[in-house]
């Protein structure tokens, strides 16, 4: 697994405890980092540098990425949705409009990946619903 890959789900896995339980980022950080032994993964620093990009990225900029969700995901509030779908669009809504270097295809290939691994068996396409209705909107 590629490190942007591994980055990608420890910043899932900070936004989830972020977002469920309310607890400060760099606590859910540092247990991340730590209960999924970053240190022994090849360059480590660099997973954790974009792990965190992608997690302050997402929470500084809810007010604009919570917006599109709403718009593009038919029938369902945010709130409905489940935690780690919610968190699932959030970064990849972040990588969309807010990275340039990032193809839009890889940033919800990356996401649809995500949501076979860790969501529902139906996710997957929910997540590359939503994503494709933003890609679509051609306005990122």
């Amino acid at each position: 697994m590629g490190n942007r890959r591994t980055s990608r789900e420890m910043a899932l896995k900070i936004l989830f405890q972020v977002d469920l339980v309310h607890c400060n980022v760099d606590d859910a950080s540092s247990y991340t980092f730590q209960t999924e032994q970053i240190m022994q993964l090849n360059d480590p620093d660099a997973i954790i540098d974009f792990s965190l990009q992608l997690v302050r990225g997402v929470l500084s900029n809810l007010t604009d990425i919570d917006p599109l969700i709403r718009e593009h995901a038919s029938h369902w509030t945010i709130e409905r949705m489940a935690n780690i779908d919610r968190n699932i669009l959030r970064i990849a809504i972040y990588e969309i409009v807010f990275i340039e270097n990032i193809p839009k295809s890889v940033s919800i290939n990356e996401a649809v990946e995500l949501a076979k691994k860790y969501s529902t068996e139906g996710s997957f396409g929910f997540v590359n619903g939503v994503l494709g209705k933003i890609e679509k909107s051609n306005q990122y």
